[in-house]
């Protein structure tokens, strides 16, 4: 079974979470709302490849990480996904997407559960924002 290392990311504005909706030009769970993510890099760090996501598929600057969650794997479509969650502040809400998203929404983090999300979601989330 394949493995691959990844980082979700969490921006939050005031008392709301940034989810995005996956487009359908990504490989894998289009359509499915997700936080920022993406693979880690050869030699790349968690926390270095959280800011590289964050900008770009955002395109924010302005960020301050405030937690590491502690990692974990999930078992989906045939491989096994080690997830990093992160937990980082906007210090503004103007965003740019890049290809791989269709639209975004600015939530309550107890909103998380009412959307169709990539696996696990809600569980990455639950490490960073208590």
């Amino acid at each position: 079974m394949l493995t691959r290392k990844i980082v979700t990311v969490f921006l939050r504005r005031g008392k709301k979470i940034l989810i995005l909706k996956r487009s359908q030009k990504v490989g894998s769970y289009p359509g499915r709302w997700a936080g920022i993510s993406g693979f880690l890099e050869e030699n790349e760090t968690p926390l270095d490849a959280a800011r590289r996501e964050i900008l770009e598929e955002t395109g924010a600057r302005k960020i301050i990480v405030r937690k590491e969650g502690k990692s974990f794997s999930v078992v989906d479509e045939g491989k096994t996904w080690i997830v990093h969650p992160f937990l980082f502040d906007a210090q503004s809400s103007s965003l740019s997407l890049d290809w791989e998203h269709e639209t975004f929404k600015w939530i309550a983090p107890k909103e998380i559960t009412k959307y169709k999300t990539v696996p696990a979601l809600a569980e990455a989330l639950e490490k960073v924002i208590k």
